[in-house]
């Protein structure tokens, strides 16, 4: 599954600190927990184990922590939205990553389900 949103979430920063952004913060998480909900198609069942790659398309080649962009609000959107059942570490595998793209900045974000193993 492969969900594009052109945007890109605010850095962790921008909060992180900041006692008196929680609304701000709570607004934000919302919007973007909407965005990755009505850019997916909800699977029958949510996925139990997978591998999310969130890709950020950024407009320019500035320096930028992956731990800034750790996927915070898009994960929660998964959850929210029915794709994964849990964004815990026994639930999923993240993987992050930065590129540039100038003319079209935006958030790929991938799902696969891993199989389970049989027990």
């Amino acid at each position: 599954m492969k969900i594009i949103i052109n945007d890109i979430p605010p850095s962790n920063n921008k909060y992180m600190g900041n006692s008196n952004s929680f609304h701000a913060y709570s607004e934000e998480k919302k919007r973007w927990e909407w965005l990755v909900r009505g850019s997916v198609k909800k699977p029958k069942k949510p996925f139990q184990i997978a591998q999310v790659r969130i890709t950020y398309f950024f407009r320019d080649k500035r320096r930028r922590d992956p731990d800034n962009y750790s996927g915070k609000f898009l994960l929660d959107g998964l959850v929210k939205a029915g794709v994964i059942e849990d964004d815990s570490f026994s639930n999923i595998e993240l993987r992050l990553q930065g590129k540039v793209d100038r003319k079209n900045p935006r958030t790929e974000i991938e799902v696969m389900e891993i199989e389970q193993a049989a027990e």
